[in-house]
Formats: C-alpha cells, structure tokens, sequence
C-alpha cells in the first residue's frame, strides 16, 4: 500500500481551545530541491510544505501557526471575536490544499496575529510566505507587496529586537531585509544591511549567510556601475 505524504494531526485552538484536525506534511516526502536568495525552499516531487503551515480552527476561525504564543493579551479575544469568530463562515482546511487554499489560510493567519498583536518577527514570517506563494504563481503585483510587508515587519522586529527569544539571529534579520530591500528595489537600505551582515564575519558564525550577503553585495555593485554607464 502506497503511504500518503500527508498525516492527519489533532490540534488545540490557542483561542477557543478545541481541537481540530489539520494536515501535516511527513518529513520524508519533504524535499528540497534548492532555495532561493531569500531562503524560499523550492520543493521536489510536488509536496509543497508552505501550504500546511497555518493551522486554521473550523470552530471559531482563529488561524495561526507554531509561531504564535500562547498570550492574548487583555481584550484580544473579544477582538477575535468581533472580527473574525462573528463572521466566520465556515470552511474546510483540513484536507489537501492547492495554492489558493494556502494563500487563504496564510491571510486568515496574518488577520489573527495582527489582532492578537503578535510579534513582528512572526508577521514577517506570513507575509513573506505569501510573497512566495504569489511568486509560485507567477504573480508578481502581489508578490513585491507582500516583499514590501515582511521587509518593513523585519525592519519593526530588528529596531524592537522582539526576534530575540526566537530562532532568528541578528545576522539573519539583517540579511532579510537586505536581500528583501534588493528585491523590492530599495537599494540604499539593501546596500546598508548587506555591509551591516558583512561586518559580522569578524565575530564568526553564519558563515553561510555572510557569504550569501556578499554575493548579492556583489551584484548590487555590479547594478549600479551598469546604471552609470548607460
């Protein structure tokens, strides 16, 4: 019998605390063909991983993923209430999903932690995946939007420091918006926080960014002097 690439996991609702299934994606189909310069896996054999990130609870539609914390703040969950729970029609998230199902759940997710006020580091991690997903969908009004969003939630996260109980470093946060800056065509900012990350090689560490971060360097070099000749 041919096993399934995907699970069927219970999950707890952070909100209203009832469980719901989702599907999970097991770890052996998930394979990464490359990844891009801002760190977008391209996956092999079809499973797209992203489109199971966002748990989406059918009781009361508070959508969110592992990103999230625990605390609502005094007040959220009546917000949640007002603004999502009052109108939620419902759906069905529990099954295989195209893009179109994941582009939902992934703004469903964006609504609820900007609600919940969650951290900006988290935001920036929804809006950068569903410049991703549009990009998959060769979409690319939407794709520079959410590329503009998740560099200035990164730009919020790295002045208010709130990444630093997560597993993104300083080097990391840096080298996302730069690279985002580069790709939304702000040079002055990407040209600042690629040297920013390149100043750091001298304390060791994320050899791999710092290399990355001097390529794409490079290549804004190379861009500028193309720009003065012609």
């Amino acid at each position: 019998m041919e096993i399934s690439p995907y699970y069927e996991k219970k999950i707890q609702c952070l909100n209203c605390k009832k469980e719901f299934p989702t599907l999970k994606v097991r770890s052996k189909f998930i394979k990464v063909d490359h990844t891009e310069t801002d760190f977008h896996p391209i996956y092999a054999d079809g499973v797209n991983a992203l489109y199971y990130n966002v748990f989406v609870c059918e009781h009361c539609g508070f959508s969110f993923t592992e990103d999230f914390s625990k605390y609502f703040a005094p007040g959220t969950q009546d917000d949640i209430r007002t603004q999502i729970t009052e109108k939620w029609v419902h759906h069905d998230f529990k099954g295989e999903r195209t893009v179109f199902q994941a582009i939902q759940a992934y703004k469903l997710a964006f609504l609820c932690g900007t609600i919940k006020k969650e951290k900006f580091v988290a935001i920036a991690g929804l809006t950068l995946r569903l410049a991703w997903l549009y990009r998959s969908l060769k979409n690319e009004g939407q794709e520079q939007r959410f590329m503009t969003m998740a560099r200035d939630y990164y730009m919020d996260s790295y002045s208010t420091e709130d990444y630093s109980s997560t597993q993104m470093s300083d080097i990391r946060i840096m080298y996302m918006i730069a690279e985002l800056s580069r790709r939304i065509g702000d040079l002055e900012n990407a040209t600042r926080f690629f040297s920013k990350v390149i100043e750091k090689q001298s304390i060791g560490g994320e050899a791999k960014i710092i290399d990355m971060a001097k390529e794409q360097w490079a290549i804004i070099r190379e861009e500028k002097e193309h720009a003065r000749q012609v």
